[in-house]
């Protein structure tokens, strides 16, 4: 079992240092959803199938992440607040490779 340190900053411009285990199977959308650094109901509506953009973030740290999928790249296309470096949270493993990950949450569409 290892967990990884991250630094997510909520919709409010703070950020907050958690701890995320590697060994559940959980993705970044569910790792915020267990912190509550989103008002419920704000975050994950699709139950992380990437299809609705209300998990998504921006990537603030230089970590090599996998690659995006066709329906993530099509979720974002459609998305509100897209950047450069916007991700779906549900589309990202919490792995050892994402330790010390910083994102920031995109806001409410």
């Amino acid at each position: 079992m290892q967990d990884i340190q991250l630094k997510i900053t909520d919709r409010n411009g703070i950020t907050h240092e958690v701890v995320a285990p590697t060994d559940m199977a959980m993705n970044l959308m569910e790792v915020v959803r267990s912190y509550e650094l989103a008002e419920e109901g704000t975050i994950g509506i699709c139950g992380g199938m990437a299809m609705c953009a209300s998990c998504q973030c921006y990537i603030n740290s230089d970590h090599e992440l996998p690659e995006m999928s066709d329906d993530e790249d099509a979720m974002l296309a459609e998305a509100f607040h897209v950047k450069e470096n916007s991700r779906l949270g549900c589309q990202l493993q919490i792995t050892p490779a994402l330790d010390g990950l910083e994102v920031t949450l995109a806001p409410e569409s």
